[in-house]
């Protein structure tokens, strides 16, 4: 067999090993994605990928609530006519620092001090997710309480 041959046959391995591993995945990954859609909440999840995909989930509701919840709250800030030191400029830097410390308080505290107790397990991913989603709603009830909406 030539050189050229040989690279030629190799690159063409290469590739079909990279399209089979990529089909591979999405095969997996599409058969969980399936199992947890026929489960719709998630309350039947048996393998970890399941338990995973719901907590993330769960992750992502919640923080689009809060997100949603944060900007209503800098909008009724804005419409306040309080004079200084509480005025809306004032009171909306002071509501994004507390939040900034809030976002590394709780990354700090759920993907920094949650994994220790799993010691890197299998469960490991869905405690953390748990924990944000926990935190999160819990923060999200914090700032709906300031222009009262629940």
């Amino acid at each position: 067999m030539a050189q050229r041959d040989v690279f030629d046959w190799l690159s063409l391995m290469t590739h079909f090993r990279v399209i089979t591993a990529l089909i591979a995945g999405s095969i997996v990954f599409g058969s969980e994605q399936a199992t947890a859609d026929r489960h719709g909440a998630c309350d039947k999840a048996l393998s970890t990928p399941e338990i995973n995909l719901c907590s993330e989930r769960a992750w992502q509701t919640a923080d689009a609530k809060l997100n949603a919840i944060f900007a209503d709250v800098i909008d009724a800030i804005k419409k306040s006519d309080q004079e200084k030191p509480y005025d809306p400029d004032s009171w909306e830097k002071a509501l994004r620092a507390s939040q900034r410390a809030w976002i590394a308080f709780r990354d700090a505290d759920c993907k920094g001090f949650v994994p220790m107790s799993w010691t890197n397990g299998t469960g490991s991913t869905s405690a953390v997710l748990g924990c944000m989603t926990a935190k999160t709603e819990i923060r999200t009830k914090e700032l709906s309480a300031i222009i009262g909406s629940d």
